[in-house]
Formats: structure tokens, sequence, C-alpha cells
């Protein structure tokens, strides 16, 4: 009876594991794409730096605007503070939903250009 039991146990455990990874995973989308699905996705980048940042102090929100892949550009809004090495960045991931034309962000990733990666050899 204790086998039976430990072995429905497993069962349950795995079955919990595996949905919440699947519930977990976020697709990478284009903008096109996000603006069709109107669920959460993560869209890969860059900053148009053309179009500048903003940080609002009042509502906690910082606006920039990305262009993907694909050369369409969406605004985005991240509730909270401008992301570490924003202004360096050679791209961006951004994690959240469009609405009504605009990006909700929940998480923003940078990605910058770092000092460790190798160079042309030297002689």
């Amino acid at each position: 009876m204790k086998y039976v039991i430990a072995g429905i146990v497993i069962v349950a455990l795995m079955a919990v594991g595996y949905f919440a990874l699947v519930s977990g995973s976020v697709p990478y989308e284009d903008i096109a794409r996000a603006e069709q699905l109107g669920k959460t996705v993560q869209i890969v980048g860059s900053w148009v730096k053309e179009k500048g940042s903003s940080y609002d102090e009042k509502n906690n929100i910082f606006r920039f605007t990305m262009k993907d892949d694909q050369d369409r550009e969406i605004p985005v809004e991240l509730l909270g503070a401008k992301p570490n090495n924003f202004e360096i960045a050679i791209s961006v991931v951004v994690k959240g939903r469009v609405e009504n034309g605009t990006m909700k962000a929940s998480n923003v990733l940078t990605k910058c250009p770092s000092k460790y990666e190798s160079g042309p050899a030297k002689s």
C-alpha cells in the first residue's frame, strides 16, 4: 500500500512540475506577432535612441521605443526604473504584452558589450 501511495504522489508531483514548466515558458515573438497574440511574450530588439527615453517619477514608469529584427517599432512602458546599462545596451529583451499599441513590459533585460569578449589574437 505504501508503494501505491508513493507512486501516486510521485506522478502527481511530476504532473505539477510539467504544467508549471509549460505555463512558465514565455515565447519569443516579433512585434507584429505580439500585437496579434495579445498575451505575454518576449521581444528581442534594440532601443531607438533617436526617439529618446523618459522616466515618470510620479507613476514610476520608464518609457522608450524599441525596434525588432523586422524594423517594426513599438513604444514600451516599463513599470519601474530604467534598467542598468540601458544607454550602452546593444540589444534589449522586453517581456510583456501589447495593449493599445504599447508594449506594457514586466521586465526589460539589456545585453551590453563586454570587455571580456574575445578580440583578435595578439601575435
